[in-house]
């Protein structure tokens, strides 16, 4: 039986986030609306300007090269791209080809061949109105990062996996707003399927403008291809793009090799000996680089807490900040407590943050967007760690606790004060009961019988119907203890 194997390398650019472009000194906005205004001769490739390297541009590339392990250049040049586009100002791209600023390196396991650094192209935007096509050259010369991987990808949510992580490393690192919504971050994708483990003919597919669109485009190439061998049909080496109404893949054009950019070292830019530049020393990057995310993930699992909920800390900054600062007030020696606070901000703190229309909307379009939802925290860390303290000293029941939180994030008021204002501190000096309990056996008559045959879903159930009846008040140990007498006296 045929073996289809599909291989895929990833190309990913990002625009970095630098005060001015790659090579002058014209404003870097992504969030400018007004086109052709952040431009500037050199950027427009008028004749007799002279480009100089963005320092900083230089300096980010470099950090994200420490970030995934890779090997930082000592000597680096770039390169002239010849392509002719209407959206290249110059009829060339400076990019590097032979002597990238990173070789190697890896995330989630996967294999990276280089990170380089070139500039970005113009926008082109086509009027259906009017079937023109006009040029916006504020990101024309944009500092861009581009990183690509080894081809040892197997399936479109690999694939979304790892560009899902560069999007945060880039974040962390705070290089670039990786927005692909404004096109700051962009996939490419080279797709091949082989026969029993041989590699297949490459196809590259352009312009992805979200990690969705790039697992379905990439799903549909694999099964695309799998069909014409199995018809021993040939797959042509071409670009293709993505067509979102049809959901399938097109021809775009045949796909060059690097030979047809005929790459030369430009002669106006010199080459650079980074390892003479004090600010570019590895020792010093990887001093500067903060916890990534690979780190915080391994970290907030080794607290004992559940894998989807590192998940989610990871990869909502503003939470996961929160939950740092809240673990380092209880104590970082106090396990059972940490994973009180997880489950509590998890279950119930998001709940309230999600509840507000604002809050709902946000997180819909970020989530429509492939950008990050990061939400406000209504609590401080202070109010919600002396929650916790409480459900763990026994003060108050879970059933409190959920009302406390609420209550707290709501007012900002002392919890103390609320617990004790709205009477949530369990009683200790055991109330009287009864009548209490009474009152939810009668009521809960089929419930009571499935008690009595041995379900002990059912007596947790009875439980958390008196302790709502008591309003959290009552200790869950006494009541259950209640229950179980006066329902063994009816047997």
């Amino acid at each position: 039986m045929t073996e289809y194997i599909p291989t895929i390398g990833l190309e990913i650019h990002a625009e970095l986030k630098t005060r001015t472009k790659m090579f002058c000194h014209s404003r870097n906005d992504a969030d400018e609306t007004r086109p052709n205004v952040n431009i500037c001769p050199i950027c427009l490739a008028h004749p007799g300007t002279l480009p100089v390297i963005n320092r900083e541009a230089v300096r980010q590339v470099l950090r994200v090269g420490v970030a995934v392990g890779g090997r930082l250049a000592d000597y680096t040049e770039f390169d002239r791209k010849n392509y002719f586009y209407p959206d290249l100002p110059k009829g060339y791209q400076l990019s590097q080809f032979e002597y990238p600023l990173v070789s190697g390196g890896e995330l989630l396991g996967f294999a990276i061949t280089r990170i380089h650094l070139e500039e970005d192209t113009a926008s082109s935007i086509h009027d259906e109105n009017t079937n023109a096509t006009t040029i916006d050259f504020n990101r024309a010369g944009v500092p861009l990062m581009e990183l690509v991987t080894e081809p040892v990808i197997h399936s479109a949510q690999e694939a979304g996996n790892f560009a899902r992580e560069l999007q945060l490393v880039l974040k962390y690192l705070g290089v670039s707003g990786a927005n692909m919504e404004k096109g700051e971050m962009r996939v490419e994708a080279n797709i091949s399927v082989g026969k029993n483990g041989q590699l297949g003919t490459k196809v590259e597919i352009k312009n992805l403008n979200s990690f969705r669109v790039m697992e379905r485009a990439v799903a549909y190439e694999i099964k695309r291809q799998i069909k014409l061998l199995e018809r021993n049909e040939k797959v042509v080496q071409e670009t293709l793009g993505w067509d979102e109404s049809k959901q399938a893949t097109f021809p775009q054009r045949v796909k060059e090799g690097s030979a047809d950019y005929r790459y030369f070292p430009d002669p106006d830019l010199p080459s650079l000996m980074l390892s003479e530049i004090p600010e570019f020393n590895r020792d010093k990057l990887v001093r500067d680089t903060p916890e990534m995310p690979s780190g915080r993930r391994l970290r907030y699992i080794s607290l004992g807490i559940k894998d989807e909920d590192a998940e989610l800390f990871v990869r909502d900054r503003k939470l996961g900040d929160f939950f740092d600062e809240v673990t380092s007030l209880l104590g970082k020696a106090n396990l059972q407590a940490i994973k009180l606070a997880s489950n509590y901000i998890i279950n119930d703190l998001i709940k309230i943050i999600s509840s507000s229309a604002k809050a709902m909307k946000d997180r819909r379009d970020m989530e429509q967007r492939d950008t990050d939802y990061q939400a406000e925290i209504p609590i401080s860390a202070h109010n919600f760690r002396k929650i916790i303290e409480m459900i763990s000293s026994n003060r108050i029941s879970s059933r409190g606790a959920k009302d406390l939180i609420g209550l707290t994030a709501s007012s900002g008021i002392d919890p103390e004060n609320t617990a004790t204002e709205k009477k949530l501190f369990i009683d200790t000096v055991s109330p009287d009961l009864g009548p209490t309990i009474d009152d939810v056996l009668l009521k809960n008559g089929s419930v009571v019988g499935d008690l009595k045959t041995g379900k002990t879903v059912a007596l947790e159930y009875l439980v958390g119907q008196a302790m709502k009846a008591t309003r959290g008040g009552a200790d869950p140990n006494a009541i259950r203890s209640l229950i179980l007498n006066k329902v063994s006296n009816q047997i």
